[in-house]
C-alpha cells in the first residue's frame, strides 16, 4: 500500500471528524436552546393548569386552535415522527413549519389537560431543526439525514437530560437491526451539547432513586423475566390501542374540526367521572408515586386510554412519556402483588414498557442506567431483553421498519404492526 493509499482514509476520518464536530455544535445549540425553552413552557402550562382547574373546559378552544394552525400552514396532513423517521429512512422532507405548530400544539395540549407527553415533539422539533441548518447550509443528501438525527438528539437530549441514550435512540429507533453509526459522534455531540444548554436554562433531568433493589438470585431474576413478559403484552396492547383508536376517529369522524371537539368532550368527561387529574398532561406525578412504591391498580389502564384519546382525537405531544408513565405503575402494582419491591419494580416496568413501544434496546438499556442508575444494571438487562423479544413487530411509530428479524438471524426489511 502506498503512502497516499494511507493517508486518503486518515484524511477523510479528520475531515468528518473536524465537519461534524462544528455542524453537531451549531445544530445542539439551537436544539438545546429550542429544547430549553419548549421544555419551560410545558412546565409553565402543567403548573398554571393544576392551579387552575377550569383549563381544562377550555380544551375544545385550544383544539379548534390547534386544528386551525395546522390548516394556516398547510400541515394537515403532517405525519409528526414517523415523517421525520422517513426523512432518515426514505425520501420525505421534515416541513419548517414543522418545528413552531409542534412547538405550540404540545403546549396548548399540556396547557388545558390533554394526556401526552413532549418527545415526540422533541423528536420532530430537533429534526426539523437539523433539517432546516442542513438545507441551509446545502447538505447533500446522506449528510442531510445525519443533521435531522443531530437535531432529534440535541432536543431528546434537552428535555430529558440523558444525552448517550438520546444520541443512541435517534440512531436506533429508524431502523431496527441497522444502526446509522456515521451519525455516532454528531449525534453524541449534539445531545451532550443539547443536554448542557437546556440544563443552564433551569431543564432538570430525569432522575429517579429506587428505594429497595433486591440482591439478585434465581428468583429474583424469575420475576423479572415475568415482568419482562406482563410489560411485553401491555405494550402490544397500548401500540393497538393507540393506532387503532386513530383509524377508528378518523374513520367515524373525518371531518378534523369536529373530531378534535369530540375528542375534547371525550377527555372533559373522563376526567370527571375518575374524580382526579392525574391523567391529565404528562402525568409525571404518577411516576414518581410509582417509584415511592404507590400506584393504584387501574392507574395505567386509565393513563393508556386518556392518551389514546387525546392523540388519535388530533391533540399533540408525545407517547414516551405516557409509556413510562403506563410501565412505572404497572410494576409497581406487580410488585405489590407478588410482594416484590413496588419502586424497584416500577423502574424495571418503565424500561420494558419504553422497549416493548420503541423496539430500541440498547436506548432502554441506557435510558434506564442514566434515569436510574447502575445498581440494577442485571435486572435492567434481563427485562428489557424479555420485553423486546416477546413485542412482536409492534411499535409506536409505523414509519419504523424492522430489517432484520427480532427472533432469527434473517432479514426481513418490515414495517410496523398496526
Amino acid at each position: 500500500m502506498s503512502l497516499f493509499e494511507m493517508r486518503k482514509p486518515l484524511e477523510d476520518n479528520i475531515h468528518y471528524f473536524l465537519k461534524w464536530t462544528v455542524l453537531a455544535g451549531i445544530i445542539g445549540g439551537l436544539g438545546g436552546l429550542a429544547g430549553g425553552c419548549f421544555a419551560r413552557s410545558v412546565v409553565w402550562a402543567t403548573g398554571f393548569r393544576q392551579d387552575n382547574g377550569w383549563t381544562l373546559y377550555l380544551m375544545p378552544i385550544a383544539g379548534l386552535l390547534i386544528v386551525f394552525l395546522y390548516r394556516l400552514l398547510g400541515e394537515e396532513k403532517n405525519r409528526g415522527t414517523n415523517m421525520v423517521i422517513e426523512s432518515i429512512s426514505a425520501q420525505e422532507e421534515v416541513t419548517p413549519a414543522t418545528a413552531p405548530l409542534i412547538f405550540i400544539a404540545t403546549v396548548l395540549t399540556h396547557l388545558t389537560g390533554g394526556s401526552a407527553g413532549r418527545e415526540g415533539a422533541a423528536l420532530q422539533l430537533g429534526g426539523s431543526i437539523g433539517s432546516m441548518i442542513g438545507k441551509r447550509i446545502d447538505l447533500d443528501e446522506k449528510d442531510l439525514k445525519i443533521a435531522v438525527m443531530c437535531g432529534m438528539s440535541a432536543v431528546f437530549g434537552a428535555l430529558f437530560g440523558t444525552p448517550v441514550a438520546a444520541g443512541v435512540f435517534s440512531m436506533e429507533v429508524i431502523s431496527i437491526g441497522v444502526m446509522y453509526y456515521a451519525a455516532l459522534v454528531p449525534c453524541l455531540f449534539s445531545a451532550f451539547l443539547g443536554a448542557e444548554i437546556s440544563s443552564l436554562l433551569g431543564v432538570e433531568g430525569e432522575r429517579y432513586q429506587i428505594l429497595d433493589i433486591p440482591s439478585f438470585s434465581l428468583s429474583s431474576a424469575a420475576y423479572v423475566v415475568f415482568l419482562g413478559m406482563l410489560c411485553a403484552v401491555v405494550s402490544i396492547g397500548f401500540c393497538m390501542l393507540l393506532h387503532r383508536s386513530e383509524h377508528l376517529w378518523r374513520e367515524k369522524i373525518p371531518n378534523s374540526w369536529v373530531r378534535i371537539l369530540a375528542a375534547s368532550g371525550v377527555l372533559i368527561l373522563l376526567t370527571l367521572l375518575c374524580g382526579t387529574r392525574d391523567y391529565n398532561g404528562g402525568s409525571m406525578m404518577l411516576i414518581e408515586h410509582a417509584m415511592e412504591g404507590h400506584a393504584r391498580y387501574q392507574d395505567f389502564l386509565l393513563k393508556a386510554l386518556f392518551t389514546a384519546v387525546t392523540l388519535s382525537g388530533g391533540f399533540k405531544g408525545g407517547e414516551i412519556v405516557p409509556t413510562l408513565c403506563v410501565g412505572s405503575t404497572l410494576g409497581c402494582v406487580a410488585g405489590q402483588l407478588m410482594g416484590i419491591s413496588p419502586s424497584f419494580s416500577a423502574a424495571c416496568g418503565m424500561a420494558a414498557l419504553f422497549v416493548g413501544v420503541t423496539n430500541c434496546p440498547i436506548s432502554s438499556l441506557i435510558i434506564a442506567l442514566e434515569m436510574f442508575g447502575g445498581e440494577a444494571l442485571p435486572f435492567f438487562a434481563i427485562v428489557v431483553a424479555v420485553s423486546f423479544t416477546l413485542s412482536g413487530y409492534y411499535g409506536l411509530y409505523s414509519s419504523q421498519k424492522f430489517v432484520y428479524s427480532k427472533t432469527r438471524t434473517e432479514f426481513i426489511n418490515r414495517k410496523t404492526n398496526e
